[in-house]
């Protein structure tokens, strides 16, 4: 028998990553893959208001955005890329947000920074050239295994990304069995890679939240925002325990630590609070019109979902503009049914905490 040779039989680090994406891609839809706690968002109501003194078509969901103007303050959030299929899903997420005239975020580009062959299944801008706002996604951690701000440049430059985010994936990286750990001075790269990388940059959480001690130290770098992704959705600590051998230490780490973090509302509050007028984006278990609308009271900029929408594009383009359309719509009756016009107005209207009892609107912010 002729043996093969190592290059034959030892996958490469671009075929490792690309079947690890299908292997999320298939966890994900097929697995509970939920952090198994809550976001808090479901603990708040809006002030109801029986009479509300503006009419339903007067409402207006439009924002501005970095810069570009959205039809709602929604967003596709970061999912895939890497693979055929994967290159697939983004083509029909992103032709069903650019119907809708909402952004899309991208996933890890680290797989087309490997092998930039793998670049089409990221490219979406010639399946939907209308898209208002799409977002490049990097791991900030790849800064410290080499990857260059060159590197990330040219991936950006690539799909034509207007903006960037900085994903930090502590927990997950902890548990996937190929993870990166080495964080030690991160920070200091971050603060001279993102100026130089020529567009605006926001950080990401991937669901376990952004705590106050983090916020601190992220309001400090020179980023355009904050994309919080708390915990109550999608867990990737327990993603990555399907991946890891069933009896091994890391796939109990994971199913134990699924709801480690900090809360998409509490990660909300804090990031506002922390950053200012910067960009604030809620993800982390946003599922309905009202998750959305809770989250821009609570004083998010915009919000963004993934796992409802990778199920629906499962469907189809239409399915997934279904999908959003009913959100949308579901958040223009609540603004009308607040006595709000605008989104923005949200941040103004009283909100009922877990207790029942009302509180000033002035508060809604405080972390």
């Amino acid at each position: 028998m002729t043996s093969r040779s190592s290059s034959e039989s030892t996958p490469s680090v671009a075929e490792g990553v690309a079947r690890r994406k299908d292997h999320h891609l298939d966890i994900c839809l097929d697995e509970d893959v939920g952090s198994g706690a809550v976001t808090g968002l479901g603990g708040f109501r809006l002030e109801y208001d029986a009479l509300p003194e503006i009419d339903l078509d007067a409402v207006e969901l439009g924002v501005t955005v970095l810069g570009r103007r959205l039809r709602a303050p929604l967003l596709v959030g970061a999912m895939t890329g890497g693979t055929d299929r994967a290159g697939t899903l983004n083509r029909v997420l992103a032709r069903a947000a650019s119907r809708v005239g909402i952004g899309m975020a991208l996933g890890s580009q680290r797989a087309m920074i490997v092998e930039p062959a793998l670049t089409s299944s990221f490219a979406v801008r010639d399946a939907a050239p209308d898209l208002p706002l799409l977002f490049g996604n990097v791991g900030a951690i790849q800064f410290n295994y080499g990857v260059t701000v060159d590197a990330v440049r040219r991936a950006l430059e690539a799909v034509e990304a207007d903006a960037l985010n900085l994903h930090l994936n502590a927990l997950q990286e902890a548990i996937q069995p190929e993870g990166d750990t080495r964080f030690a001075g991160l920070r200091a790269r971050l603060v001279d890679a993102i100026p130089a990388l020529g567009l605006p940059v926001l950080a990401k959480e991937v669901g376990s939240g952004i705590s106050e001690r983090a916020a601190r130290k992220l309001a400090c770098l020179p980023l355009a925002g904050i994309e919080c992704a708390g915990v109550g959705g999608t867990s990737w600590a327990k993603v990555e325990s399907f991946r890891a051998p069933t009896d091994s230490v890391k796939a109990e780490i994971g199913r134990r630590l699924a709801g480690f973090g900090v809360p998409t509302a509490d990660s909300i509050r804090i990031a506002r609070a922390t950053f200012a007028d910067r960009l604030v984006v809620a993800s982390g278990g946003i599922r309905s019109g009202m998750d959305v609308a809770v989250a821009l009271a609570l004083g998010a900029d915009v919000a963004a979902l993934a796992k409802p929408l990778l199920e629906a594009a499962e469907a189809g383009e239409d399915a997934c503009v279904h999908a959003l359309e009913t959100i949308l719509h579901e958040l223009a009756v609540i603004c009308f049914c607040c006595g709000v016009t605008t989104p923005h107005e949200l941040r103004s209207v009283k909100l009922i905490p877990p207790g029942g009892s009302f509180f000033d609107p002035t508060t809604n912010l405080a972390p």
